[in-house]
């Protein structure tokens, strides 16, 4: 049975010092981008039948981080948000619930208390989200402060400027501090904000970076900037977590974040995970989508599956 990230394992020689963790992140295969992009394509056409999509859309609703990160978040938002994630459609209590709430550490406790009791985590952004500029002492408060509210997972930002510029192992030392910060009652997300990394190369090597460093899952993005989660950077990061465990025998998880709206969408990336990682990937543990719109096409399709029409513009919340 694959483990989750321990604190070490068959790659933590490669830390030793910067020259040899770029030494092995240089020298990792480079990514076909032509290549890459045309099984994504490829893999985005396949169709599902009708019992099938009925399970994916149920697979893809236990998956959903629902997400909200905005300035003019108020806990009246927040409960609101919790009540969605615990019963996702109040008139049919087969829905499964969603994977997590995602907010910001000052809305933890809110979250945690709209949860209570039904299985839902909550999850936290930190390390100064989205731009990861601040000091250390500063992103590890942020941290401690998410954790000490009761957060189950923080959602991490890298520090991109220090990873383009080179400084692979101050990204990796940030994130192994994250980690200890977690302690051992919060999983660890790391995100490489795969829209400023500029290659496929850059993303390969901050996935097995991330996952070297003992990230639980690594995901694509804040959701923030123009370019989030696409077939082709996830894809590129399912091999990765494929190939680490088929290394080191370690399992880590992966999260698009931005972007996914539609159940089409949904299960395109839910194909890609089967055909690129395998079933073991299938499940919540496993893999997530960050998401706020995601669940409400979900809804909609999932009813049109039951009742063979769409409900009226009243059937779900908005957001």
């Amino acid at each position: 049975m694959p483990t989750t990230a321990p604190t070490a394992h068959a790659l933590a020689d490669v830390t030793a010092s910067d020259s040899t963790l770029r030494r092995f992140l240089h020298g990792l295969p480079g990514v076909d981008a032509v290549g890459l992009e045309a099984r994504a394509a490829s893999l985005g056409t396949r169709s599902i039948k009708t019992t099938a999509k009925a399970y994916a859309i149920d697979l893809a609703i236990s998956m959903v981080d629902l997400t909200t990160l905005e300035g003019a978040d108020t806990p009246g938002k927040v409960r609101a948000l919790g009540a969605k994630a615990a019963h996702p459609d109040p008139t049919d209590r087969t829905t499964p619930t969603t994977a997590a709430v995602c907010v910001y550490p000052d809305m933890v406790a809110v979250a945690k208390e709209a949860v209570a009791g039904s299985g839902v985590k909550v999850a936290s952004v930190a390390t100064a989200f989205p731009a990861g500029r601040a000091a250390l002492d500063v992103k590890l408060a942020d941290v401690r402060e998410a954790v000490a509210a009761g957060a189950d997972e923080i959602d991490m930002v890298i520090d991109r400027g220090a990873f383009l510029a080179g400084k692979y192992l101050k990204v990796h030392d940030e994130i192994v501090a994250v980690k200890q910060a977690c302690g051992t009652s919060a999983r660890l997300k790391v995100i490489f904000e795969t829209g400023e990394l500029s290659t496929y190369d850059n993303i390969r090597r901050a996935s097995w970076l991330g996952m070297i460093a003992g990230a639980d899952f690594i995901k694509t993005s804040t959701g923030k900037v123009a370019v989030n989660a696409t077939p082709a950077n996830t894809l590129l990061m399912l091999e990765a977590v494929r190939d680490f465990r088929a290394q080191t025998g370690v399992q880590v998880g992966v999260k698009p974040a931005g972007g996914i709206r539609t159940t089409k969408d949904a299960i395109k990336f839910l194909v890609l995970v089967n055909e690129t990682a395998g079933e073991d990937w299938l499940d919540n543990h496993w893999f997530r989508f960050g998401a706020s719109s995601l669940l409400n096409d979900l809804l909609m399709q999932r009813q049109k599956l039951a009742t063979g029409r769409y409900s009226g513009p009243d059937y779900v919340t908005v957001d």
